[in-house]
């Protein structure tokens, strides 16, 4: 048997292991899921493909052993000890997994912790830091678990009037709120300036607790949903496993019993996701979705219009749409942001 690494940029090794992967029930190739890939290894034995695995980033992936090689499943084994073991020379220590329902054992049994579980898949971890760490290095408050305590999650790019709104209600109607902060970088705001600038929007506001969310809360670019047969299901997937790990691994320790949202009148991506926290959440955790902010003028307040204003050097725009510790930090940084569209 022979295991090596594959160039999947060549053709032919794409062709051969994309028809080994549709053949094994995986069926999902879309750009952003195969581009994500870092390296990718397969196992051949008398010339066919009888294995495969992929890293990308720190989430293993496209992983498919053929039947006759399962060996009650000393190949699984053989196949995620390479992957992890590669992915430790990358210095890659903390992973994750997608998978179906089916395979959380076979995972389990390799050191991989489940973190939310829906009908069409699961997402587990292993390694350091994990879900513990990060919630033990969260601050808290005194007698948390006797509070009324809120969460908001929010990408913020960039924070804007609107953001401020639902933290400034959430903050009225609660004795903490946490708000964390999406971390991966897939935004024109890089995820420090983000977090910057919610904490510089929100300083006044003395129990709102603004956080990074890691690895950990809803990001479109890291949840792969590629062995789903239905793409139209992907959405629906990525928010419910979202809403699942949210409630049981984030709220639950941190008695986090509200979760604040705002409406999404042109969205139906984030109106999707809105629906499925509304379903998946409550009781444990209550769902309030509140109106999104109008300016002066009558419009509704979104980082869509600022990013486009942005792109025009429309700063008198800009100004009636986020608060002034947003606004100094675009006039003094529009030149950068529009060289990254």
């Amino acid at each position: 048997m022979e295991v090596r690494e594959i160039d999947l940029h060549v053709k032919r090794n794409f062709d051969r292991w994309h028809s080994f992967l549709i053949e094994h029930g995986i069926s999902g190739f879309a750009p952003q899921e195969t581009a994500a890939i870092d390296r990718t290894f397969i196992w051949n034995e008398a010339g066919q493909i009888i294995a495969t695995g992929s890293i990308a980033g720190n989430i293993l992936k496209y992983i498919a052993i053929d039947d006759a090689y399962q060996n009650g499943g000393a190949m699984f084994n053989q196949v995620v000890s390479k992957l992890m073991n590669e992915a430790a020379q990358l210095g890659r220590f903390h992973l994750f997994v997608f998978t179906k329902p089916k395979y959380i054992k076979s995972f389990s049994y390799v050191g991989f912790h489940l973190l939310a579980e829906v009908e069409d898949g699961a997402v587990l971890e292993t390694g350091t830091p994990d879900i513990n760490d990060y919630l033990d290095q969260l601050p808290k408050i005194n007698d948390q678990h006797d509070k009324k305590i809120a969460a908001i999650v929010m990408n913020a790019n960039p924070f804007t009037l609107g953001h401020r709104y639902l933290v400034e209600k959430a903050s009225r109607e609660n004795d903490s709120v946490y708000v964390f902060v999406v971390s991966q970088d897939v935004s024109l705001f890089k995820f420090d300036e983000r977090f910057k600038l919610v904490k510089a929007g929100t300083e006044d506001l003395k129990n709102v607790i603004v956080v990074p969310g890691k690895e950990y809360m809803v990001s479109y670019a890291t949840f792969p949903a590629y062995f789903l047969k239905d793409d139209q299901n992907v959405g629906r997937f990525q928010a419910k496993l979202d809403a699942e790990l949210f409630k049981n691994k984030i709220a639950a320790p941190l008695n986090i019993t509200r979760r604040y949202l705002g409406s999404e009148p042109y969205s139906k991506t984030t109106d999707v996701y809105n629906d499925e926290l509304s379903k998946v959440l409550p009781p444990e955790v209550e769902v309030r979705i509140i109106e999104r902010k109008k300016n002066v003028g009558g419009k509704i307040i979104t980082a869509t219009q600022v990013r486009e204003a942005i792109q025009r050097d429309d700063l008198s725009m800009i100004k009636n749409f986020v608060p002034e510790t947003t606004f100094d930090f675009i006039k003094e940084n529009i030149g950068l942001l529009k060289d990254r569209f």
